[in-house]
């Protein structure tokens, strides 16, 4: 090792930093109001040095100012990644929820209202699923793509009263069936 190296490269910017750490971290410390925080930030200071190569750290004048703008570099990416997660985190938001007064209410059902839901589907198609042909066309034209009774009337090429009394017939197999 040389002279030079010791008075301009890696050793002495890394003394320089060993030297400064508990400086560094009450400084930033102060600055984001966590402790933690600041740790981190001294920390990625020495990982953000080692990988500089020894020309750059050469052409360091003032180390300990150089210290302290990559911390505060360090510093404002930390808070711009956070103001972006929480704008992306308030977007994702916004478009699962509906505001009611003050309190945001999620769109969807409770898991176990989910669940619940999706056993009785089952059980109504398991039911529907023993009506005759016709019945259970008209029944499923109707009730589940929304078709007025009319409109299965023509689909199936039958007349509307014929719909209605497979819809009726289906619906009263519904109610013996299920529970």
């Amino acid at each position: 090792m040389t002279i030079d190296t010791e008075l301009h490269g890696r050793p002495k910017i890394l003394a320089i930093y060993t030297e400064r750490r508990s400086a560094l971290v009450r400084y930033f410390s102060s600055k984001t109001g966590s402790l933690d925080l600041a740790e981190d930030i001294a920390q990625d200071i020495a990982t953000r040095i080692m990988g500089l190569p020894d020309t750059a750290l050469a052409e360091i004048s003032h180390p300990v100012a150089f210290l302290y703008r990559v911390g505060s570099n360090l510093m404002l990416d930390r808070a711009k990644s956070r103001q972006r997660a929480a704008a992306r985190d308030h977007d994702w938001s916004s478009l699962q929820t509906t505001q009611t007064g003050l309190e945001p209410v999620a769109d969807l059902p409770a898991a176990d209202d989910a669940a619940h839901a999706r056993q009785r589907m089952d059980q109504v198609m398991a039911v529907v699923a023993t009506l005759r042909p016709q019945c259970r066309r008209a029944f499923h034209l109707h009730k589940l793509e929304g078709l007025s009774h009319a409109e299965v009337a023509v689909h199936l090429g039958i007349s509307r009263s014929a719909v209605e009394k497979h819809i009726s017939q289906a619906l009263r197999t519904l109610l013996r069936e299920l529970p």
